[in-house]
């Protein structure tokens, strides 16, 4: 039975129904039902609920993943195991999934997924013994097995997925724009992978979508690879047919490098620096030299000045060396494209002759210092070393884990609340690094980049000496 609640003053339209997952899990054991349900610490009630609420809200103009769990305060979800298999009793969630009381197929999907997900993450990842995760192998093992869990590993496939970063509050034009070279890369049959969310996360997925409609290409790929801090900040686009829910920041890091064959960064703020310190981080291990993997930063004309700081800060936080790892284009979609594609001809070529995978690059080294997950509390983001005295790949990593405290305080839940108890973060670095820090984090807040446009933006952080 399916019941619609209409909007009041105080909350939306919500719906109440039961549904069946799709596709992804159709059993589970009375153990793993049990911990689904489980509202205690050690139960997944709250990380299902939280996830599900995400996926089932996607669409709503909102980075703030408290405010959605406020709006929605009296939503639940319970797992039940019936004759007929598994089922999902949802209880006043978002009106906005449904059509004439019956939940979008797509929503569906990616519900499913979260599911999928948590199931496995806990039960074999977490608590089944068959991992080791305070090692480097243990770890990219593990990002192997839930990616590979997920259906997202395709063997037998030549390489041709594309992952694109870039920022949930962008502007109209970056917007376009991003869905210009998404268009551009999907006429040449390339596929696209994004953290899944608005903005430069959907653009390039949409312009694909059209592109491959053109070419008749009825398989194309949309993967979405997120995580659950951050999923309600950036729920699930309409686009999104392979979505993958990863533990941490730190593995949905690893997941993206591991599956990409070419990186374009869009234009974005804390969020999409964390990506790009990361994998300049992990390239710029000695290990990680030789490998060729194309990455390309580009926007419109507009935004030149907005890659122009984030240029100037690599090649003083990092050097020449790390600024020799990408190419920045502007406003030309059709050359992104056609670089990517030259790209990944030449790590096809690479790849066949080292005998590597194409699904998954195995040759790649992830120090343990990109693995390990950051809880960007008040006392780690002041311990922070941040100097340029530190090994380019170290001082990567510390500069990640910094920005990654500011993703934090600025949309997940936690984090939020953690500002609000005690104060903005505080951050301490030599002088140069710091003012080059200052003048890249000032211009993403006049850029309206730390929040969707319309919200005000309180900083999470200030910077000591």
């Amino acid at each position: 039975m399916t019941v619609i609640n209409a909007a009041t003053a105080t909350r939306p339209a919500t719906v109440s129904t039961i549904v069946a997952p799709e596709g992804s899990l159709e059993v589970l054991s009375q153990q793993e039902v049990e911990r689904l349900r489980d509202t205690s610490s050690r139960g997944l009630h709250d990380l299902l609920r939280r996830c599900a609420l995400a996926v089932l809200n996607a669409g709503t103009p909102t980075d703030d993943s408290r405010q959605v769990l406020e709006t929605y305060a009296d939503f639940d979800i319970q797992v039940m195991q019936e004759d007929r298999g598994l089922m999902l009793k949802l209880d006043n969630a978002p009106a906005g999934a449904f059509v004439d009381g019956r939940m979008i197929r797509g929503i569906r999907e990616h519900l499913s997924a979260v599911l999928r997900d948590i199931v496995y993450v806990a039960n074999e990842i977490h608590t089944g013994g068959r991992f080791d995760l305070n090692s480097t192998d243990g770890i990219s093992n593990a990002v192997f097995h839930i990616l590979r869990n997920a259906g997202i590993l395709h063997a037998g496939e030549t390489p041709n997925l594309v992952v694109c970063w870039g920022g949930h509050s962008i502007s109209r034009e970056e917007y376009d724009y991003s869905k210009s070279v998404g268009y551009q890369l999907g006429l040449r049959h390339l596929d696209i992978c994004t953290g899944c969310g608005p903005g430069a996360m959907k653009g390039p997925m949409k312009g694909a979508h059209v592109a491959h409609a053109k070419q008749r290409r009825r398989n194309g790929r949309y993967l979405g690879i997120s995580e659950p801090g951050i999923i309600a900040a950036e729920a699930p686009n309409p686009i999104v047919n392979e979505l993958v829910i990863m533990p941490d920041i730190e593995k949905r890091l690893e997941a993206f490098v591991r599956v990409a064959h070419a990186i374009i960064v869009f234009p974005g703020g804390v969020g999409t620096t964390e990506e790009i310190l990361y994998l300049l981080g992990v390239l710029l291990h000695p290990a990680n030299q030789h490998l060729p993997v194309p990455v390309i930063f580009t926007g419109p004309a507009d935004s030149a000045d907005y890659f122009h700081k984030v240029d100037q800060f690599i090649r003083y936080a990092l050097g020449e060396q790390a600024a020799s790892r990408y190419r920045i284009i502007i406003d030309d979609p059709e050359a992104v494209a056609l670089t990517v594609r030259e790209g990944v001809q030449e790590l096809t070529q690479f790849r066949r002759e080292n005998d590597d995978a194409f699904y998954f690059n195995w040759r790649l080294t992830v120090p343990l210092e990109f693995q390990q997950p950051f809880e960007p509390s008040h006392e780690a983001m002041a311990e922070l070393r941040l100097s340029t005295s530190l090994p380019v790949h170290q001082l990567a990593a510390n500069l990640r884990r910094a920005f990654s405290g500011i993703v934090a305080g600025n949309v997940k839940e936690a984090g939020i609340r953690a500002i609000e108890e005690r104060g903005p973060y505080e951050l301490h670095a030599e002088a140069g690094l710091m003012a080059h820090l200052d003048t890249l984090l000032k211009a993403f807040v006049e850029q309206q980049r730390m929040k969707l446009p319309g919200s005000h933006y309180q900083p999470c952080y200030r910077l000591g000496s």
